[in-house]
């Protein structure tokens, strides 16, 4: 129960948010969910609630500023205080065209930044408004391995890969600057996980063959659990002075070649 008596924000409804709601919740976490599809966060509340934990949640378009303030705002009136943000919330960019940069348009390039750095900006910057008021906290934002380990074969999406490199340069730049109001900054960099977002590489054989090699801990597709244990530790007291970090969770993905040892 090491997040007993701590309130936690998740952006995000499913997959790795959704895995790590659970895991927060069993250990103790009291929790608000905000997301864009209030069916999913329907579903994920009362999946927890099965279980005895009463979960708030605000359907919110976090792209959008005024959304994102009014969901914390009833986050914070829900849980009291906000201790740990995981900002989760993102997407692919290909259905607007998100590819090689000399195939996409502007329009696609805007379009998927948009939709995965503005709500880990937004998110990021509600929490330390909370926080400075407060005794500090932290702040998980969710990254992705290819924005240091491209894979030009099968992810050749330069939008998505920029965007997750902003949020990592996010994380250092406000971790330095709120260290002094006790405010962690932290990211974790997944590699391929089993989520709703990868359902294209999921049901690709090649791809799946693909990350068979390149994440060998994981022999496939990551769990999701596995980066919720990550957040996890991250939102707890135990990285109480880890600030400023880019964990990879990418089941070796980052030191691992594909091909002849």
């Amino acid at each position: 129960m090491r997040m007993a008596g701590k309130g936690v924000v998740i952006t995000g409804a499913t997959g790795i948010a959704a895995a790590s709601a659970r895991r927060l919740q069993r250990q103790g976490a009291d929790l608000f969910v905000i997301s864009r599809d209030e069916n999913e966060l329907e579903a994920l509340a009362a999946d927890l609630e099965g279980v005895g934990s009463h979960v708030g949640w605000a359907p919110a378009d976090l792209t959008v500023e005024q959304d994102a303030e009014e969901g914390f705002a009833r986050a914070s009136e829900h849980l009291g205080r906000i201790d740990g943000v995981l900002a989760v919330a993102g997407a692919s960019g290909r259905r607007f065209g998100d590819g090689p940069a000399d195939e996409m348009s502007l329009d696609a390039w805007q379009k998927t930044i948009a939709i995965n750095l503005s709500p880990a900006f937004l998110a990021t910057r509600q929490a330390i408004r909370v926080m400075r008021r407060g005794q500090g906290g932290s702040v998980v934002c969710i990254g992705s391995v290819l924005a240091e380990h491209p894979s030009p074969g099968f992810f050749a999406t330069h939008a998505y890969a920029a965007s997750k490199g902003a949020i990592a340069s996010l994380v250092r730049a406000t971790a330095s600057y709120y260290a002094r109001d006790r405010i962690r900054v932290n990211a974790i960099a997944p590699g391929l996980v089993m989520t709703p977002m990868a359902k294209r590489a999921a049901d690709d054989p090649e791809i799946v063959g693909y990350a068979n090699e390149k994440q060998p801990l994981a022999a496939g597709l990551l769990d999701p659990a596995a980066i919720a244990d990550a957040a996890v530790f991250l939102l707890s007291d135990e990285a109480s002075q880890i600030t400023g970090q880019v964990l990879e969770v990418d089941g070796g993905w980052g030191v691992t070649e594909v091909g002849p040892s």
